[in-house]
């Protein structure tokens, strides 16, 4: 999404300038753009010294999605994009797990990731021990892990999905017992979509959550129902069974992307991180978001001065690195996703 050479404080400027939603760390003047400009200008010029490429997640801020990202999506979408670059370093603008499925697609890289918090409170709460110990309980079961994992923890399932093919591999899975984790909301929504389709699964799930998906409520919908009635209501099938429900399209950050594009409505409250809210905004500025935006943390920690350090001087803690027998065991569960993903039905 970057241009060839060194953008203007203006142009940048023009790319930012409707992003009106959030904090203010996500509202842009000319000023504001003056002084992020030579930090951009900078990356962009060492990237193509480096051979490197910037892959940013649509959570990350504005700035970086606008300014250095080469390739920007939902980890689906990067996942693929990481595979099809020629670069040599990769830099992973998101959280680490999605670093580290960039690494096992592509050994022969160097994958830097340059966000200051190393967390996802869903990839954090499940580890490769217990689902091993879970894999014991349940042995006739098929482990679907959310790519929001680690890499050991993907390297202990079956098949790998992502929120926007969790659906579809279900149903394809040719096992009914389905063991998935670690979303207990994007668990429980699975169970009741392969009812809703009439697939015989059965399903159990984990104990793990989003927090930002999590805080949203069917509250908050009712309110926006009252005061904006023309407004859809979009959302992740990380939030709660309630609020999906309740919703006029649940999807992928890319799917909810589309939705919001292609459809004629023009007011809508999106149930995600805000940094889907920033891009529609800037891309589609005739369209108006109503009701509250939530920041994830961890992705925004991802900040350009990082970006920078990484590529000049990374760190041990920067780079992504696990053993080959992770990354190929691992390999075989997104391997597994790509093939299920694929199949007709």
């Amino acid at each position: 999404m970057t241009t060839t050479g060194p953008i203007t404080a203006q142009e940048l400027y023009e790319r930012l300038k409707n992003i009106k939603l959030g904090a203010s760390v996500c509202q842009y003047s000319l000023r504001k753009c003056e002084e992020l400009v030579p930090l951009v200008n900078e990356i962009n010029a060492l990237k193509k010294e480096k051979n490197a490429v910037i892959l940013a997640h649509s959570y990350v801020s504005p700035e970086i999605v606008y300014g250095v990202g080469d390739f920007v999506g939902d980890s689906y979408k990067l996942a693929k994009d990481a595979m099809s670059t020629t670069a040599s370093i990769i830099v992973f603008a998101a959280v680490r797990f999605m670093g580290e499925t960039a690494k096992i697609l592509n050994p022969e890289k160097e994958v830097l990731i340059p966000s200051a918090l190393d967390g996802c409170t869903l990839a954090d709460a499940i580890d490769a021990a217990t689902v091993r110990k879970l894999r014991q309980e349940f042995p006739d079961y098929t482990f679907i892990c959310y790519v929001n994992t680690t890499a050991e923890v993907k390297a202990e399932c079956d098949v790998c999905v992502t929120s926007s093919n969790v659906y579809k591999i279900a149903q394809n899975l040719p096992n009914d017992k389905i063991y998935f984790l670690p979303d207990k909301f994007m668990g429980i929504n699975l169970q009741n979509e392969m009812k809703r389709l009439g697939a015989k699964k059965e399903i159990k799930y984990f104990s793990g959550t989003c927090y930002v998906h999590e805080d949203y409520g069917l509250e908050e919908i009712m309110k926006v129902r009252l005061e904006y009635p023309n407004a859809l209501v979009v959302s992740h099938p990380e939030c709660s069974a309630a609020v999906v429900e309740h919703s006029d399209y649940v999807g992928s950050t890319e799917q909810m992307l589309a939705f919001m594009r292609e459809t004629k409505a023009n007011e809508f409250l999106m149930l995600t991180e805000c940094g889907l809210s920033a891009r529609l905004e800037s891309e589609f500025p005739e369209k108006k978001l109503v009701g509250s935006c939530t920041m994830c943390k961890y992705m925004k920690s991802n900040t350009l001065e990082n970006i920078l350090r990484v590529l000049k001087n990374p760190i041990a803690r920067d780079r992504v690195i696990f053993s080959e027998d992770v990354r190929l065991r691992a390999l075989k569960s997104l391997e597994a996703m790509f093939h299920y993903a694929n199949l007709k039905q």
